[in-house]
């Protein structure tokens, strides 16, 4: 070819990246590896090994070790073994290892994207440009952290050995953003890489020991997902975290119940990308490019939903076709290709199905035009034009290059089609009103936001999902906490099992004087008193068996109405946090006008002295002064990542919430549950001491002379642990916190999958409910907020 016909044509030739030291590395190791375990690698103990293979050509790359449960049981082991070591290192002495890491990885940043991108798939671009890079910030950004813990997070400890699960999307990436909290706060790690890419971790484990990493505080154990779930289910592992499906997010929660293991999720997406009349539309096209066709849609918080307002949509459609016509698909180590290569055949055929499937279903097909290398996993970049809201590939996560596009009237019109998943992880808004983007971030239910932006990721901005898209947040200081337990609950006993007491012998009944007038309490919902479904009652008696009066027995359909009641109070959530706090101080005003009544109540109940009695009522008191001054008080804050830009972390209420109260401190117990969650504009199922009740059902006479609306604070009485079996079932209560027995922490957990709710259980370990720095305060708060990162990029 001439220099003439370059330039008359424009075309482009190919810039293929070197991948000789990639290739040498492999041939060291003789293409095969066994797993990274304290500090070297290991000999697989079934002796197996699975191919890992190049998705852009389909031959094998490498061979990997299939891990069984004697080589996790020896991970874990090693991990435990170095646990106590790496935090009493302290946190100069981690900073310093992890900082090493950082410059590991810049200094063999070429090696790692050139490794990515053979065993991914995806464009050198990407990993040199975006994955290597960020990944050493994550490391450098924890360093910090690490050398700030001993004054930021003094309150709290290592949670232990971490078994962490990653997919193969961001192989390396994904890494880092689990690692580096990990160890930065004094944690070990066991990781579990996908099985379809699992090298760049073994490069890193290997570049990590000889970087001086201590043996035994990293540890990679590869194989498919059966190891994974032996990772799991190992009882020597202190926290899961995982990355995947929301399938098998279902099923590792369904795993840990009742073990007492800390667990995150970040799970799958159906994210919306909402283009207003008034957007840029260029930048906005140039946005569904980075959006759904960075690494190849294979993304879970890819924009894969376009919304569109009417008025542009046809417009943007033409804009969008003539900019997807320029796309490249090609080899990943082609410099100056767009797309490279599916991870594997498996996925490859599913997008391939979930696209025949949109077109039977009505959906206009449009695929760029562009050559597709004849072997491998490629496929082109597709927009699926009028998709109908409820069509399968709007509703399923297709993980492929793959746009889906609909359009909007109005702004609440957006956010109803935006919300209309079961997803709830990232969202782009697009619009030159600013007004109006920071109008709508808010009504998103997503985890992160991005205005007029989208895939912008950074290690000091938390990242996760609301509803099914997971929970618990990675990056920021708010991904700290997922690796920390606080040193106020470490040492927590069981509780003690104190056996019903029986009625005493009464003669109330005879003869023919006057008797006392009854007195059965009902249950409170939507703001009024009201029988229970099944017009059954439960006797209430002191310690020594005098009947002290009756409780409601509610059943499944009065939690339903509880549930519907406190939905139906949404808009609690909208209150100004002045107003919810001055309710809260009404209610401690209110109940300290009542507060000799409530302290015989609770001594009639419990047996305690008058004066203990008198104790617990003043301190519920105070803890509702405490909560109505954090109410305005609990805030987010801005993180600064590294581009002209901030990014708002907001705390948001969860929505509705389930609490189970435990027997002791039957006042102080309620309120200290209750009162965090509405402070931060939940709405509240409370189903109060199956023992004591009474407690609460006096108190819902003080909420009803305290201003706070109709269904904000619902109270079911009953047996507890059925009751709260019943919440965890619901899929319309969004978290649930339960204080009880371990049975019922291990079913809350296990019923929970139904729509993954967040869940706070005790495992049936006592909490000192007087004791301010265990029960009260950010301990609890932090559990009743959901942070929502919201990027606002400005200049030109």
């Amino acid at each position: 070819m001439s220099i003439a016909h370059y330039y008359e044509t424009m075309d482009y030739g190919p810039a293929l990246e070197a991948d000789g030291e990639a290739r040498a590395w492999l041939k060291r190791h003789d293409t095969t590896f066994g797993h990274f375990i304290a500090g070297k690698f290991v000999a697989p103990a079934s002796g197996k090994h699975l191919a890992t293979i190049e998705p852009a050509t389909g031959k094998t790359l490498a061979k990997i070790a299939q891990g069984i449960a004697a080589d996790v049981e020896a991970a874990v082991g090693a991990a435990r073994s170095a646990q106590s070591p790496w935090a009493k290192l302290g946190g100069h002495g981690r900073a310093r290892h992890l900082y090493a890491l950082a410059r590991m990885l810049q200094r063999h940043a070429r090696l790692f994207a050139v490794l990515e991108a053979i065993d991914n798939g995806k464009p050198i671009r990407e990993t040199r440009d975006l994955d290597v890079p960020l990944a050493a910030r994550h490391f450098l950004y924890h360093a910090g952290w690490a050398q700030l813990q001993d004054r930021e997070f003094a309150d709290h400890v290592p949670v232990g050995v971490i078994g962490q699960i990653i997919p193969w999307n961001f192989p390396l990436l994904m890494l880092a953003w689990k690692i580096a909290p990990a160890l930065a706060t004094g944690n070990t790690v066991v990781l579990k890489p996908a099985e379809f890419t699992s090298l760049t971790a073994l490069l890193f484990a290997e570049l990590a020991a000889e970087a001086g990493l201590p043996p035994g505080v990293l540890n990679v154990v590869t194989g498919d997902g059966a190891t994974g779930a032996l990772l799991v289910e190992n009882s020597g592992v202190d926290k899961i975290a995982f990355t995947g499906s929301t399938e098998v997010g279902r099923l590792i929660r369904q795993s840990t119940a009742g073990s007492g293991k800390s667990l995150t999720l970040e799970l799958g997406g159906k994210s919306p990308f909402i283009v207003f009349d008034d957007a840029d539309i260029d930048g906005a096209v140039e946005g569904v490019v980075d959006a759904i066709w960075f690494n190849q849609g294979q993304v879970c918080c890819a924009g894969s939903r376009l919304l569109l307002q009417e008025g542009i949509a046809e417009t943007f459609r033409k804009r969008l076709i003539r900019r997807m016509e320029t796309l490249r698909v090609g080899p990943p180590l082609d410099k100056a290709i767009d797309m490279g290569a599916v991870v594997a055949p498996v996925q490859l055929e599913r997008i391939k199905a979930l696209v025949e499937t949109g077109v039977k279903e009505g959906a206009e097909k449009y695929q760029a035009p562009g050559p597709i290398p004849a072997e491998g996993c490629f496929y082109p970049p597709t927009l699926l034009w009028n998709v109908h809201p409820s069509s399968t590939v709007a509703i399923e996560e297709i993980f492929g290059p793959v746009l889906v596009a609909m359009t909007f009237r109005t702004p609440d019109e957006a956010v109803m089609l935006a919300n209309n998943t079961r997803y709830g992880l990232a969202a782009s808004v697009w619009s030159e009103t600013i007004g109006l983007a920071l109008d709508i971030a808010p009504k998103l239910q997503a985890g992160v936001v991005w205005v007029n932006a989208t895939n912008l990721f950074d290690a000091c901005v938390g990242f996760g999902g609301y509803r099914e898209s997971g929970f618990g947040r990675e990056g920021g200081r708010e991904g700290l906490y997922e690796y920390l337990k606080p040193k106020a609950w470490s040492g927590r006993k069981a509780r003690a099992t104190v056996p019903p007491p029986s009625p005493a012998a009464s003669n109330d009944g005879a003869g023919f004087g006057t008797p006392s007038i009854d007195r059965t309490a009902k249950l409170f919902v939507g703001g009024k008193q009201v029988r229970p479904d099944g017009n059954y009652s439960r006797a209430v008696l002191s310690p020594k068996g005098k009947h002290l009066g009756e409780a409601g027995e509610g059943n499944r359909k009065d939690i339903r109405n509880a549930v519907a009641a406190a939905r139906s109070a949404e808009g609690w959530a909208r209150a100004t946090t002045h107003n919810r706090a001055q309710i809260l101080y009404y209610l401690a005003e209110n109940l300290s006008a009542r507060g000799d009544e409530f302290a015989r109540r609770v001594g009639d109940m419990t047996g305690v002295s008058p004066a203990k009695a008198r104790a617990e009522v003043e301190a519920s008191i105070e803890r509702l002064f405490s909560y109505g001054a954090w109410a305005d008080k609990y805030e987010g804050t801005i993180h600064a990542p590294p581009l002209r830009g901030v990014a708002l972390a907001m705390h948001e209420p969860i929505g509705v919430v389930g609490v189970a109260c435990p027997d002791e401190a039957p006042l102080l117990g309620f309120i200290s549950l209750v009162a965090p969650l509405i402070a931060m504009g939940n709405r509240v199922v409370a189903v109060p001491s199956e023992r004591h009740p009474l407690a609460a059902t006096d108190f819902y006479q003080v909420l009803e002379t305290s201003d706070v609306p109709a269904g904000v604070v619902n109270i079911v009485t009953g047996e507890r642990d059925a009751l709260a079996k019943v919440l965890a079932e619901h899929d319309d209560v969004d978290a649930l916190w339960v204080f009880g027995s371990q049975e019922a922490s291990t079913a809350a957990e296990r019923l929970s999958i139904g729509n993954l709710k967040r869940t706070l259980v005790d495992h049936g370990l006592a909490l000192d409910w007087y004791d301010r720095v265990a029960s009260e305060g950010p301990i609890l708060l932090r559990h009743a907020v959901q942070v929502k990162n919201i990027w606002i990029p400005y200049g030109d």
